[in-house]
């Protein structure tokens, strides 16, 4: 039997009238991977917060092999040999230094690192920690110029390079494109040999099937279910974290009507082929594909982040060339974008602010915000979407990742649009909150195009009517959401499939 590496025991957390954590009783044995599953709401991130000192809990204890941990700040808890990768990607990495100082800002920040820096030394073991993870990039590189999946890696590498006891990831994957989440894997797998006990937070069934040695459920401030026993029970985990099962029912696939958007001639990478796509009012599509696909950069084509002057398109039957965002949102072309906290969430606004960008306008009268119609709007998304808050006038810098993910979508699905692009909407928010915000996606799809960029095959499969996939820039599958078509789909999907009829598409 595994040795426990961190014991909690009786845990108990309140802020004012609210109690999130509920007695929580948890073992993380050494050289094993828990995963950890609950709904937003749950608990899970101020259990983490706990654990890696930026909350202290109201009553019990965590012990720390053998040993009272008790972290009163995040560096208290990263010397103990507690490190925290947060899913949030800014908060592991510093974007205006290059990628050296990022790996080895801890040592810089070390007492005795002396007055002089040796530059050289620093580069050489910043070179041996990318090397460890096969980062193949120029350390002296920005990170600011880095895409998300790098950046991801960067910071997972700096928590990698202090030999942790306690390793604990939020979501780690979510950036991450197949080929860089095995390399995850293997790293954690060396972990483990080496005794790490990681606390891997994560709802991906493929995560789970890859990594897991047991999942612990959370509902309601409190360990709802634990699965030890291979192979471990998925269904049963989702069913514990939410205290129902899920139905798998088949989409109803909504009758589509007029062409809304018409693409010509999209080329998204040197080596791939031209193809033309056409998108229909009250129909719901999913653009799926492993990352470096080139789904983000036929959103950011069609909302003007990116034209390119040799695609043609039109919108309700009239020419459209955006050249810039406020061109799209001006034709009824709306995008809500993905990695929130850098590029949708605005942390000084409160809800309801949040909600009414960029649309100030319309709840205001001669320059004047209206102050009702503010209120009612968010009221009115918090009910739709099940937003947990106190109220519309909290901060949204308070809200659980899921239900901060729920009010960057709510801002758009609230205004009439002709197209909605939305890119990976469901991006590290549970099961549950994933069904609350597809469900509100198709219940407002019909007057309108819906496009949903994700990379998750069950995602695109859970709430479209047509499925595009594509694989290194090129189209390769487009198939109505049927079961008989998921086959087509899946091999699709791992780029298997190629030569396509495109006379075939949509069927």
């Amino acid at each position: 039997m595994s040795k426990i590496a961190c014991q909690i025991s009786g845990i108990v957390k309140s802020f004012g009238p609210n109690k999130v954590l509920r007695e929580i009783n948890l073992d993380l044995p050494a050289g094993m991977v828990t995963v950890l599953m609950g709904a937003n709401g749950a608990g899970k991130s101020t259990l983490v917060k706990i654990l890696c000192g930026v909350h202290q809990a109201d009553a019990g204890t965590v012990n720390l092999f053998g040993e009272r941990f008790e972290p009163v700040s995040p560096a208290d808890a990263f010397k103990s040999g507690v490190v925290t990768v947060h899913q949030s990607i800014n908060n592991g990495v510093i974007p205006d230094l290059d990628v050296v100082s990022n790996l080895m800002i801890d040592k810089l920040a070390e007492q005795n690192s002396g007055f002089f820096i040796n530059s050289e030394k620093l580069k050489r073991n910043a070179d041996e920690i990318a090397s460890a993870m096969n980062i193949n990039m120029d350390t002296s590189t920005l990170v600011r110029d880095l895409g998300p999946a790098d950046k991801q890696m960067i910071a997972i590498a700096r928590a990698m390079a202090h030999a942790p006891k306690l390793l604990i990831l939020d979501e780690p994957t979510s950036s991450l494109s197949e080929n860089e989440a095995k390399r995850l894997f293997k790293l954690l797998q060396r972990l483990k040999e080496q005794g790490v006990a990681i606390l891997y937070i994560s709802h991906r069934m493929s995560d789970i099937n890859n990594i897991a040695d047991r999942i612990v459920a959370m509902r309601d401030g409190t360990i709802s279910g634990l699965f030890e026993e291979k192979p471990l029970n998925y269904e049963g985990a989702v069913t514990a974290m939410l205290g129902q099962k899920l139905s798998q029912n088949e989409i109803k696939i909504n009758e589509r009507e007029k062409e809304i958007l018409n693409l010509k001639d999209v080329k998204l990478a040197n080596d791939s082929k031209p193809f033309n796509l056409s998108f229909f009012e009250n129909e719901i599509v999913s653009i799926t594909g492993l990352i470096g696909s080139g789904k983000t950069a036929l959103a950011s084509q069609i909302f003007g982040l990116n034209p390119d002057p040799k695609v043609t398109m039109t919108l309700n039957g009239n020419s459209y060339s955006p050249q810039s965002p406020e061109h799209a949102i001006s034709a009824g072309v709306f995008m809500c974008p993905k990695d929130r906290a850098s590029n949708a969430v605005v942390s000084e606004f409160d809800i309801s602010n949040n909600l009414a960008l960029p649309f100030f306008k319309r709840h205001s009268r001669l320059s004047f915000i209206r102050n009702k119609s503010l209120t009612q709007n968010a009221r009115n998304s918090i009910n739709e979407l099940g937003i947990v808050c106190q109220s519309e006038m909290d901060s949204v810098t308070t809200l659980s990742g899921g239900n901060q993910q729920k009010v960057m979508v709510g801002r758009w699905l609230a205004e009439d649009s002709s197209v909605l692009l939305l890119d990976e909407p469901f991006q590290g928010v549970d099961i549950k909150a994933r069904r609350d915000i597809g469900h509100q996606i198709r219940s407002t799809s019909r007057q309108r195009a819906t496009i949903i960029f994700v990379a998750e095959l069950d995602e695109a499969l859970e709430i479209a009517d047509r499925v595009i996939v594509l694989h290194e820039g090129n189209l390769v599958g487009d198939y109505q959401n049927k079961s008989k078509n998921i086959p087509k789909i899946v091999s699709s999907f791992s780029g298997s499939a190629n030569n396509l009829d495109s006379a075939n598409y949509g069927t």
